[in-house]
């Protein structure tokens, strides 16, 4: 791989589904969201445009979920259950990727990360993104 902080490679948990993304803008898009699957998914993701993920095993392993307006696909291994990533409901031209699933990457590398507000989503009321809080991360002393 390219020495290019923004290409990634990342796998599930029991490694049937492997990829590669092309970040949008590093990791200065990382997000959790407060909609209900997201909340229970408690997962944070980090944006890559359309076409900025390549499968190079398991594409056939992978499942998905929709609800509600059945815009956002969300996809996972279909052995081990990780989610690894999901056609953005508010930009369908972008993938939310799971952070955790990308190597050499932990979701306790970031102090802080923004939580969107996806009960109020500006799809449904026709405003902007809001920020619902940040979730922070205090390691123990």
């Amino acid at each position: 791989m390219p020495d290019d902080a923004n290409l990634r490679t990342g796998q599930c948990h029991c490694g049937a589904v492997r990829f590669e993304v092309r970040l949008s803008d590093g990791f200065n898009t990382i997000r959790r969201c407060n909609c209900s699957y997201c909340r229970m998914r408690g997962a944070i993701a980090v944006s890559v445009k359309m076409g900025g993920i390549t499968f190079n095993q398991g594409e056939e392993a992978l499942a998905s979920y929709r609800f509600n307006t059945g815009s956002a696909q969300h996809f996972f291994c279909s052995r081990c259950g990780i989610y690894t990533h999901h056609q953005r409901r508010s930009n369908q031209k972008e993938f939310g990727v799971n952070l955790a699933c990308l190597d050499g990457v932990s979701p306790f590398d970031f102090l802080e990360v923004p939580v969107m507000d996806g009960i109020n989503h500006p799809n449904d009321t026709g405003g902007e993104a809001r920020l619902a809080g940040t979730l922070r991360y205090i390691a123990a002393q």
